[in-house]
């Protein structure tokens, strides 16, 4: 990649890194009932890592 990133790309970028958080911990009893131990990252839609699948930002 090069030095100079446009605010374009790097807009792009942003929006990506924050589509792969976990969901906040008060989402999951939210979601699934208070009593139900469920991962958070069960409530993440967009399931990507930045080793195996690459973006076309």
């Amino acid at each position: 990649m090069s030095k100079f990133l446009h605010l374009a790309k790097k807009l792009r970028l942003a929006k990506k890194a924050s589509q792969t958080r976990w969901a906040p911990f008060w989402a999951i009893p939210k979601a699934f009932g208070k009593g139900r131990r469920v991962h958070p990252g069960r409530l993440t839609v967009v399931k990507r890592n930045w080793r195996r699948t690459k973006t076309k930002a």
